[in-house]
């Protein structure tokens, strides 16, 4: 069902929590404008929905490959008992008497005028003596809906896909505001991602190492293969063009880089400590040709202590 919460953005004076059906296709950082308000047709202060955030958390292959999901989100829906109405059945609202209606009042301080909120009708314009004992005066009912989510393929990290008019409604007939689903990526056991390419570790024998050959390493499509020259030291990055991710905004693949692990033999029998014992004595009759890293590390200590 997808994990994670809501979290309400900017908005009108009043949150509801509202969400429409669609969900579009717009990816980024882009946010709708604020909650100003603005003057409805009969005067009123007519103010835009809050914006809402939703936060989903996918696997690296999900985030990779795409996928479709559904989400449970809470939705309003006109109250049956008072037709939207907010008031109790056989009365009606009035007429906020501080604003006549505007929803807004005006404060003078010597030569300035400032216009506010009403007070007592919260914008609305009008009051409701007998509130509806259904909605208790709202005209709404708070209910849940599923709706379905499209993730794209590529997505990464902390983008979010904004579903324009999905977020709260407004005020006095305002617009409603925008739906923005946030994506979290869970960390896998054996990729990193760093944009488009894909880092792995991969732990090879001492043996492998020395000799060479071809060894498998995973990719997110299936395995590959990378030939290991005789003599790999550890730390070799193996890179594999086109098997990292391709990104929602890129033209090409990105790659894999395969990071070499040389393991030391562990829990050793005898025999096998005896056998490296004389693969060591051979090693060093041979001179400096077996460990040329060891030679060019230790005339640098060399010269350090001159």
């Amino acid at each position: 069902m997808g994990g994670g919460g809501f979290r309400p953005g900017g908005g009108g004076p009043d949150g509801f929590g509202g969400f429409a059906e669609a969900f579009g296709d717009i990816f980024g950082d882009i946010f709708g404008g604020g909650g100003g308000a603005r003057r409805g047709g009969g005067g009123q202060q007519v103010y835009r929905g809050a914006d809402l955030s939703y936060a989903m958390e996918i696997t690296l292959e999900e985030a990779a490959h795409g996928k479709e999901t559904q989400i449970r989100i809470p939705s309003w829906e006109t109250c049956e008992t008072c037709h939207g109405s907010g008031a109790k059945p056989g009365t009606s609202p009035k007429t906020c008497t501080t604003c006549n209606g505007s929803g807004t009042v005006h404060l003078r301080q010597g030569f300035f005028s400032i216009q506010q909120t009403c007070p007592h009708c919260h914008g609305s314009g009008k009051i409701i003596p007998d509130p509806c004992t259904t909605c208790s005066g709202q005209g709404r009912i708070k209910k849940t809906k599923t709706l379905e989510v499209k993730i794209p393929a590529g997505i990464g990290e902390g983008m979010r896909i904004r579903s324009s008019g999905n977020g709260e409604p407004g005020t006095n007939g305002g617009p409603p505001g925008d739906l923005y689903i946030e994506i979290r990526v869970k960390q896998h056991d054996i990729f990193e991602r760093d944009g488009d390419d894909l880092h792995c570790t991969v732990p090879v024998s001492l043996t492998t190492a020395a000799l060479g050959g071809s060894i498998e390493v995973p990719t997110l499509g299936g395995k590959a293969e990378i030939e290991l020259p005789e003599g790999t030291q550890h730390g070799k990055t193996f890179r594999l063009r086109g098997k990292g991710i391709k990104g929602v905004r890129s033209s090409y693949p990105g790659d894999l880089y395969c990071h070499v692990q040389v393991e030391t033999p562990i829990k050793l029998t005898e025999h096998q400590r005896k056998l490296l014992k004389e693969l060591d004595e051979s090693f060093r009759k041979g001179g400096d040709k077996h460990s040329p890293n060891a030679k060019s590390w230790t005339d640098r200590v060399k010269d350090l202590f001159k």
